[in-house]
């Protein structure tokens, strides 16, 4: 019989399981390395922008007063209450005006009858002329005196007279009455408390309710204008670079890190006296039921532009330095800066487009820490 086979050595059996403990070991150690989240550096356009703060104000808020006294009927006040410019808001009591503009129609309808028909004294003055030519007929003749006749002259220029100042007090009256009726009737209108714009009610107050009397010049409530206005406010250093037109990127602390696009509509010349922040006001693309005022946030305006051999994301960016990783291993790195944006940085000295940097959790690594890498999402 042939000798049996022994099978592999004892060494060769340490080499192989030192083999297996050895990539055990590797893969482990690779394994556990830290995961760092990273995004590779790109050519692109360069941005620069000037920070600032912002903040979302209504256009005016004003307070609804009510221009004649008087007891309210009807009201449809509420805060909260959404108002469009002409809805009627409060109708005060008209029946007394009412009384008074009937009572006005009526005195013009008789002025105006007055003036038609002329003065009562229009016959009298008549009568009185043709009496004077019969007297200056008979005063040719040498049947009555001049002196007479001058007297009744002077009685027919008097009638004349009396008859203009008559039809003028007539005319007067129509006219007087005719004011009056205008007056009442604006009085009544302003009965009709209507919005003076679109807007949302914020506040009534206590006196401003149906069946309430409400003294004239007292405020019933606050209305707070649909329109809006985003006011960004800027250092003296950087004001000199903002232009009308200029684009910007606006976010806001109630909405997260969403960014808005914006520009600028306004440049306000002077600045806070306290502060020496200069107030610029922008338009904002972000309807206008989301811009609640006191909304406040940070803007970045858009003053310069170029192309740019290597940009990275701002938040990759600390002090002057970045973390760059290089086959698993990070590197401290530091960079020269160009233009600065509200989210990315150019890199004019320092890094190559096509290298890795860590945008998150910089505080996690150091140089010489071996990494896993994770691009950014």
């Amino acid at each position: 019989m042939g000798a049996p086979n022994k099978g592999p050595s004892w060494g060769l059996r340490l080499v192989v399981v030192a083999l297996v403990l050895a990539a055990a070991g590797y893969w482990a150690f690779v394994a556990l390395r830290p995961v760092a989240v990273v995004t590779t550096v790109t050519p692109g356009r360069a941005f620069h922008a000037v920070p600032g703060s912002v903040e979302v104000q209504a256009e005016y808020t004003m307070e609804l007063k009510s221009e004649v006294a008087g007891r309210i009927t009807s009201s449809i006040l509420d805060p909260g209450l959404v108002v469009r410019k002409g809805d009627v808001l409060v109708q005060i009591d008209t029946g007394d005006v009412d009384l008074e503009i009937e009572r006005i129609k009526g005195e013009i309808t008789a002025a105006q009858r007055k003036v038609e028909l002329g003065s009562p004294l229009r016959a009298e003055r008549e009568n009185q002329k043709d009496a004077l030519a019969n007297f200056e007929h008979l005063a040719k003749a040498g049947s009555y005196s001049q002196s007479d006749l001058e007297k009744q002259r002077r009685l027919l220029q008097q009638l004349e007279q009396r008859t203009e100042l008559d039809e003028v007090a007539n005319k007067l009256a129509l006219d007087n009455n005719e004011n009056l009726l205008r007056t009442k009737q604006r009085e009544k209108e302003k009965m009709t408390i209507t919005a003076p714009t679109d807007g949302v009610i914020s506040f009534v107050y206590l006196n401003a309710r149906t069946g309430d009397l409400i003294g004239r010049d007292n405020p019933i409530a606050t209305l707070i204008s649909s329109t809006r206005t985003i006011e960004a406010k800027v250092s003296e250093e950087n004001f000199a670079e903002i232009r009308k037109g200029q684009k910007a990127s606006v976010t806001f602390l109630g909405y997260g890190e969403q960014v808005y696009n914006a520009r600028v509509i306004k440049v306000l010349p002077t600045a806070n006296a306290e502060t020496q922040r200069y107030i610029v006001h922008l338009e904002v693309d972000l309807p206008v039921e989301k811009l609640v005022p006191g909304l406040t946030g940070e803007v970045s305006i858009v003053v310069g532009q170029r192309d740019s051999k290597a940009n990275i994301p701002r938040r990759a960016l600390r002090g002057n330095e970045v973390f760059v990783v290089d086959n698993g291993i990070v590197e401290n790195r530091k960079v020269q800066v160009g233009y600065v944006s509200l989210n990315d940085v150019e890199v004019l000295e320092g890094l190559r487009a096509g290298e890795l940097v860590i945008v998150e959790d910089l505080d996690r690594f150091q140089a010489g820490d071996h990494v896993r890498t994770k691009p950014v999402k």
